[in-house]
């Protein structure tokens, strides 16, 4: 069961952010998007409650503009898992935020949405597998030129207490 639903959690890309949120949030989520630009490969650890990697995958993510500096479409590939989803991802100054937006093979929307300038997102609640509600949180950090992390959260207790899920990083390839 643990497996099933870490391969759920694989389904909602990782959200790409800032390290610190800024004075002007709207030109660091804009640099942001063209930093996320181009090819990446990715290794995708699957943690256990106590942190303990449970799974490693490898795939890919692809990002190209579809409004420069505002939209990015992108997909992701793990061929493993036989798993692939379509992603936008995109900055909206009026909403002051930034989110991206996932869709797998089983239709299922997820949003994950972070103030402009900020370092994390956070999708919708949802059902959990034990009935209850539950919550992702991603956030992306050792930022360079051409990588970066990101460790992806869960809570089933309204944000309480998070547990691990994965983390991954992103190796420019393109």
């Amino acid at each position: 069961m643990r497996l099933l639903f870490q391969i759920i959690l694989l389904l909602i890309v990782s959200c790409p952010a800032v390290a610190e949120p800024t004075t002007d949030g709207f030109a660091a989520s804009v640099q942001e998007l063209r930093d996320s630009a181009g090819n990446w490969a990715v290794v995708t650890e699957f943690l256990a409650d106590d942190g303990s990697v449970a799974n490693t995958v490898e795939g890919n993510y692809r990002f190209k503009w579809v409004i420069e500096d505002r939209v990015l479409q992108g997909s992701n590939s793990i061929p493993s898992l036989d798993m692939s989803s379509g992603i936008l991802f995109y900055v909206s100054e009026e909403r002051k935020v930034i989110e991206m937006v996932s869709v797998g093979k089983d239709g299922k929307l997820w949003v994950m949405t972070g103030p402009l300038g900020g370092d994390t997102r956070t999708t919708q609640p949802f059902a959990s597998q034990g009935g209850g509600e539950a919550q992702l949180r991603f956030t992306r950090f050792n930022v360079t030129e051409n990588s970066f992390e990101s460790r992806m959260e869960y809570t089933e207790d309204g944000g309480s207490s998070w547990k691990p899920g994965n983390h991954q990083v992103f190796t420019r390839i393109e």
